[in-house]
C-alpha cells in the first residue's frame, strides 16, 4: 500500500485493513499478532508492527499490539462498525442495562492511562469476539487509545449509555 492511500484512509484503518487482509493468509503472521499483546512475547510481532508504529515508543506500540492482537484471536471477515461502550452493552441481554456491563464499563472508565485501558481490553475484547451480536470497529478502537484521554472515557460513556435524547424518557 502507498503512502498515498494510507493517508487518505488513515493509518489506523490502513493498518486494520492490513491485519486483516494479512491473517487469513499467513499463519506465522496471525501467530506472531496473537502474541503481540503480552509484553513477554509482543517482540515477535515487532517486524510487523514496525511498519505501522515507532517500536521505540510504548503510547503508540501498545495500542497498535492491542488492537492487532484482538482481531487475530477473533477472526472477523471485516471491520465491525459498533464502538467500545455499544459493543460492551451488545454483550448482555439487558444490553446496556446489565450490572455485568455497567460494571465492565466502570472498569474501563477507571483506568488512568492508555497502558491500563489495554490491559482491561484483552479480557473485554476475548468477550467480544465471542458474542456475533457485538461487531466493534477496530479502526476507531485503536484510534481511541492512540488519544487515550478524558474525551476518550466520555465517548465511551456516552457510546455504551447513549444520548438522553436516544432514551425511551425522552422529555423526562
Amino acid at each position: 500500500m502507498g503512502n498515498t492511500e494510507t493517508l487518505k484512509k488513515g493509518r489506523e484503518q490502513a493498518f486494520i485493513e492490513y491485519v486483516l487482509g494479512r491473517m487469513n493468509n499467513d499463519n506465522a503472521f496471525g501467530a506472531a499478532m496473537r502474541r503481540a499483546d503480552n509484553p513477554a512475547t509482543e517482540s515477535q510481532a515487532w517486524e510487523y508492527l514496525a511498519r505501522w508504529c515507532d517500536l521505540d515508543k510504548d503510547w503508540e506500540r501498545r495500542p497498535f499490539a492491542t488492537v492487532a492482537a484482538a482481531i487475530t484471536y477473533a477472526k472477523p471477515k471485516t471491520d465491525g462498525f459498533m464502538g467500545i461502550g455499544k459493543a460492551i452493552a451488545a454483550c448482555y441481554d439487558d444490553g446496556n442495562k446489565s450490572d455485568a456491563a455497567k460494571s465492565k464499563l466502570r472498569r474501563l472508565l477507571a483506568c488512568n492511562s492508555m497502558e491500563e485501558a489495554c490491559g482491561i481490553l484483552h479480557p473485554l475484547l476475548r468477550l467480544i469476539a465471542s458474542r456475533p451480536d457485538a461487531r466493534i470497529c477496530y479502526g476507531q478502537l485503536l484510534k481511541e487509545l492512540l488519544y487515550f484521554g478524558e474525551k476518550t472515557k466520555e465517548k465511551w460513556a456516552v457510546d455504551f449509555y447513549g444520548r438522553r435524547w436516544d432514551d425511551d424518557r425522552v422529555g423526562a
